[in-house]
């Protein structure tokens, strides 16, 4: 099993939605890292830390989990989303997806200054600067430590 930081801005998408909807797939993402991550490496069941970003404050607040298999991102082909990619084609998709489904919300959100502030969790990819992926791996012993100042035990 691998372990995720997803980032979403929570007026547009929250950890509360994903919540109300249980299970949503992972659109929109148009950066070829990480696309490649949901593409290649995310596999069902692998878990994610569900990072507010644009936020304030920032921070994680919570848990989704990759359900099913990637597949191509249909905001691509559809002319009337703010994601579509005109030189994407269904018979060759420029454009995966992975769905993810609501685990857990943090009973205390870990805001990045807490992450950063931390000398084992400064060293994830999100407290790193100049990064600014919106899906990066987490290492396991970093995503237990996050669970764990968040209130929330795996």
């Amino acid at each position: 099993m691998h372990h995720w930081l997803i980032k979403s801005e929570p007026d547009v998408f929250s950890i509360d939605d994903l919540a109300r909807v249980s299970r949503e797939p992972w659109s929109g993402v148009r950066n070829y890292q990480a696309r490649n991550f949901m593409w290649k490496d995310m596999k069902s069941g692998d878990l994610a830390l569900f990072y507010h970003s644009n936020a304030k404050p920032p921070g994680v607040f919570g848990v989704a989990r990759v359900v099913g298999e990637p597949y191509p991102d249909p905001t691509q082909f559809d002319a009337a989303s703010e994601y579509h990619d005109a030189k994407s084609k269904p018979e060759s998709p420029r454009w995966w997806l992975v769905d993810f489904e609501f685990v857990a919300t943090f009973p205390t959100p870990v805001t990045l200054e807490s992450l950063k502030a931390d000398p084992v969790l400064g060293e994830m990819m999100v407290c790193q600067r100049g990064t600014r992926l919106s899906i990066t791996p987490v290492d396991p012993l970093h995503f237990k430590r996050v669970c764990k100042f968040g209130g929330w035990k795996p």
